[in-house]
């Protein structure tokens, strides 16, 4: 099953500090103030999540249509991008979830199982 970029939204609630905002031309999802997911980036079709370089290897070398790092020294900082188009949906759902984990506050990271 592959995802639509109209239909990724992070599933889950409020009480995880999740935050949807518009900025620079697409939207993006933070928790905490922290950026850890955009949509519209490089382009419509694609999302963008902040990922550690271990994750972003890992789904990378899995997936490599679906992810790939963010040309140049965001994708070596984690930023990866995301084919929404050819995405699995459970592949995007999960990238979400440890990007979330890896920008949330201790606080919040043990809510969402």
């Amino acid at each position: 099953m592959t995802i639509q970029d109209n239909d990724i939204h992070p599933p889950w609630p409020r009480r995880t500090g999740l935050v949807e905002l518009f900025d620079l031309g697409h939207p993006d999802f933070r928790v905490a103030g922290r950026i850890f997911a955009t949509l519209g980036y490089p382009r419509p079709s694609w999302g963008t999540v902040k990922l550690t370089l271990h994750q972003q290897a890992l789904l990378v070398g899995t997936q490599p249509a679906a992810f790939r790092p963010v040309p140049g020294a965001w994708g070596r900082a984690g930023y990866t991008n995301v084919r929404l188009r050819v995405a699995d949906a459970d592949a995007v759902r999960g990238a979400l979830v440890m990007a979330w984990r890896n920008r949330a506050p201790p606080r919040l990271a043990d809510r969402l199982t």
